[in-house]
């Protein structure tokens, strides 16, 4: 077993879940709230998962630099100095490179988890055990290409807004990823759980440092070059001058497309966890507790009369009166109400743009 000073986790918490407006905005989104209703933050919730394996000084956040304030109530156990404050939007892969490069830096043995700030995972033994697997794996590996893992999520039904992991049914714990697809549709999706070796794409990758960086070199050299000229100043004062001079002339490519479906050596641990990304509000509601009616209650104190199937969340102790409603979200923020069916959820986007349109960008 590898010392636990060698493991690291990167928490990815720099997106807008504009999917969870009204409560989630620009100014405020969705991983520094309760969402739950559980007493933490998905932040808080994150970091306290991951710090079951991985030493709290080597947990670095990665998020805008407008959230900087939020990073520092929520996770007050996080260094500044492990805060990487992102200038510009440049999807998944320069934040990654930029955290493993930092971390290489001080522990060339490090092994790191990459882990969104924002999923849900119940079982969290479960979870760890797969995590460490995956350590272990990734700091014994001697191959000439080293290994990258990612954790996938064994589908229970065919789901067609995941992206799924096609991989070789071998006995070993982590499997050789055969393809990376894209989001099915609903008759392939079908297919693939027929076939019995696909996982859900859930976003959690682990590697060594070591292993990522030399990824970059080799399939994004230049993002490598661009990152690596900076290498000397990583960890000292002058870093964030670095960092805010270059990091919007990386290129905007996500750790999929840019590393992970051009390497030939990814493994994928077929993890069975109950897991959700919490993608939105009709994700919630599949995964809270749901009273006689099949409503999900979240803060609220509700009186409800011939209404089921409903989400129903405000701030805490508010009353919510809900007379012949069915199947609806019902979300009461500070400044916005939102009543709409579930089956239309996905229209938020929508709904959040024309409120912004009309009514300005506070709102959103």
């Amino acid at each position: 077993m590898i010392d636990s000073k060698n493991y690291y986790a990167v928490i990815m918490a720099g997106g807008v879940g504009s999917r969870f407006w009204p409560l989630s905005k620009a100014n405020y989104p969705k991983q520094f709230h309760d969402i739950l209703g559980a007493g933490e933050t998905l932040i808080e919730r994150t970091f306290g998962r991951l710090s079951q394996t991985v030493p709290a000084d080597n947990v670095l956040v990665l998020t805008n630099e407008r959230y900087k304030a939020f990073v520092n109530e929520q996770l007050p156990k996080v260094k500044d100095e492990n805060i990487i404050l992102e200038p510009a939007m440049r999807n998944t892969a320069p934040c990654i490179l930029l955290a493993a490069l930092k971390i290489y830096k001080s522990n060339p043995d490090a092994v790191m988890i990459v882990a969104p700030s924002d999923h849900w995972i119940e079982d969290e033994a479960s979870f760890l055990k797969n995590l460490n697997t995956a350590f272990e794996a990734c700091a014994t590996d001697n191959s000439e290409e080293k290994l990258l893992v990612t954790l996938g999520i064994e589908p229970t039904f065919p789901h067609t807004g995941y992206g799924y992991i096609q991989y070789l049914d071998n006995t070993t714990e982590v499997k050789t990823v055969k393809a990376f697809k894209e989001k099915p549709d609903y008759n392939t999706a079908k297919e693939f759980l027929a076939e019995g070796n696909y996982s859900w794409n859930a976003g959690i990758f682990i590697w060594s440092a070591r292993a990522i960086i030399e990824a970059f070199e080799k399939y994004l050299p230049e993002m490598f070059s661009l990152f690596n000229d900076g290498y000397d100043v990583l960890n000292t004062d002058d870093e964030a001058q670095f960092i805010e001079d270059n990091y919007a002339k990386a290129e905007d490519i996500s750790i999929d497309y840019g590393i992970l479906e051009k390497s030939k050596n990814v493994g994928v641990i077929p993890a069975t966890f109950d897991w959700s990304d919490l993608g939105a509000w009709g994700s919630l509601y599949d995964k809270l507790d749901k009273d006689k009616d099949d409503n999900v209650i979240v803060n609220a104190k509700v009186v409800t009369k011939e209404a089921t199937g409903n989400l129903i969340r405000t701030r805490a102790g508010k009353v919510v009166i809900i007379d012949g409603l069915n199947d609806f979200i019902v979300v009461d923020s500070s400044d916005v109400l939102v009543i709409m069916p579930k089956a239309k959820e996905q229209d938020v986007k929508i709904m959040r743009n024309e409120v912004k349109e009309k009514f300005g960008a506070d709102l959103v």
